[in-house]
């Protein structure tokens, strides 16, 4: 466990954890983004507005965060 935790840090994620969150992402998009931030910031609250405002927009900023590209 304290491997996992220090790859974790280190950002060497496994890509089964990848996969996971790309899944979730889809089907919840805050706990998604909530999970890869590992705390409440902005993208997580930017993440429950879009998704409110419509399933897609979350959706998509997800998938954005949880592949880093933002």
């Amino acid at each position: 466990m304290k491997e996992y935790k220090a790859d974790k840090r280190a950002g060497r994620a496994s890509e089964t954890d990848q996969v996971l969150l790309a899944i979730l992402a889809i089907l919840l998009p805050p706990l998604a983004v909530y999970l890869k931030e590992e705390e409440v910031n902005s993208k997580f609250w930017i993440s429950i507005i879009l998704t409110l405002l419509f399933w897609i927009p979350g959706v998509i900023f997800a998938l954005l965060v949880v592949f880093d590209a933002i």
